[in-house]
């Protein structure tokens, strides 16, 4: 494994960390700040807004900056963005922290997943951004459950200042690991930008992404207060979130090894029918101890096992309809990522609001149905005449 590929999933690990980890402190945040579990929920929402407004914007802002000086300015931004989270007094101060966050994570993985892809052959370019995305997986083994522990113990500010000090380390790391003369696609003129959104194509891609992104955050968003609806402790929420982060960890990589053997579409086909039965399971099961469990393992199997299918299935497409604008296109589906984690977690609010949690893991399972025939039909029209040099890379 080439080292700049450690220090990406080095810095993934820190920003995946800060992401996640409001999932863990929905109720904390609500009874510190006096807001509904709702509006602190939307912390997850505002959160990935940032990330969808600045994937692709300042993506394309920044195309002709070194690659190294980008990655070293977003992570000082990360770290920018943690420690006003941490003096933070008030839920306003909060979501504008939040946003800030999400806007360097949205240029980090845009930029990051073509980087990743370009460090190995070809062959092994799902594998590479799954390696990278792992930074992700394991903050949810690792970051999430210690930083909503953390939170649960010694305040909600704690969390905020530990992971300002893990960006801190990814920010070293970067430095110390990251090669200078980093190839970087060619520059793209403003109107080429523009033109990755008129690409059907890729924005079928795109709403692949937003579906089955929004249909785990219907339900994820909200896993705390599931879980302490089905009588676990606090502490076992976090040993829960343990367990459930080391399964999206497995899930992955195996994700990423299933994308480069049998293909994009294929893989992501598995995926997203495993992960809409998966949810319609969780419907009948949270109020089990045990069944909640051994659902929430295998919806962490398959949750974020379509990451490393969808971005390189977007970097492909894209190398053959707007060569020029990879970084931008690569941009736009972290964007949709985060659109369908805004979109899942509101949508998951209004159903805690009008109807209850139970409701939010049949509703996720339908949206992550929908991912799976447009995921089907994305593939049909790989398999024209016109798109079978495509189909035979990815299907």
């Amino acid at each position: 494994m080439p080292f700049a590929l450690l220090a990406l999933t080095l810095s993934a690990f820190a920003i995946g960390t800060t992401e996640f980890v409001i999932v863990g402190l929905v109720p904390t945040i609500s009874a510190d700040l006096n807001v509904s579990l709702p509006s602190a929920g939307l912390l997850v929402s505002l959160y990935a807004i940032g990330v969808a407004i600045g994937a692709p914007l300042l993506t394309a802002l920044t195309n002709t900056w070194e690659r190294k000086r980008l990655l070293i300015s977003l992570m000082v931004l990360f770290i920018l963005g943690n420690l006003i989270a941490w003096q933070a007094p008030s839920y306003e101060r909060l979501v504008i922290a939040r946003v800030l966050t999400g806007l360097a994570h949205g240029v980090f993985f845009s930029i990051g997943a073509t980087i990743a892809a370009s460090l190995v052959a070809k062959e092994s370019a799902a594998s590479a951004i799954a390696i990278m995305f792992t930074g992700l997986t394991v903050a949810l083994v690792t970051g999430v459950p210690l930083g909503t522990w953390v939170g649960q113990i010694f305040g909600r500010r704690a969390t905020f200042l530990i992971v300002a000090g893990l960006g801190f380390i990814a920010l070293v790391g970067c430095v110390l690991l990251i090669p200078k003369n980093l190839e970087k696609a060619p520059a793209a003129r403003f109107s080429e930008q523009v033109k990755v959104l008129a690409q059907p194509r890729l924005l079928l891609v795109f709403l692949i992404t937003i579906l089955g992104y929004g249909g785990t955050f219907t339900a994820f968003t909200y896993l705390a207060p599931i879980l302490q609806q089905a009588g676990f402790s606090s502490t076992a929420v976090s040993l829960v979130m343990l367990v459930y982060g080391v399964s999206v960890a497995v899930g992955n990589i195996y994700g990423g090894k299933l994308a480069d053997k049998k293909g994009a579409v294929s893989a992501l086909t598995i995926i997203f029918t495993m992960l809409s039965l998966v949810l319609l399971a969780l419907t009948f099961t949270m109020q089990s101890k045990v069944g909640v469990i051994i659902t929430v393992v295998l919806w962490g199997a398959f949750a974020f096992g379509n990451v490393p299918g969808l971005q390189v299935y977007v970097v492909q497409l894209a190398q053959q309809v707007s060569p020029k604008a990879v970084d931008v296109a690569s941009g736009f589906n972290i964007a949709a990522f985060n659109i369908g984690i805004a979109l899942g977690s509101i949508l998951g609010g209004q159903i805690v609001d009008s109807m209850s949690l139970q409701d939010t893991a049949w509703v996720g399972a339908v949206i992550s149905m929908m991912a799976l025939i447009a995921t089907r039909y994305s593939g049909h029209l790989d398999s024209k005449p016109k798109d079978r040099e495509f189909t035979n890379a990815n299907n």
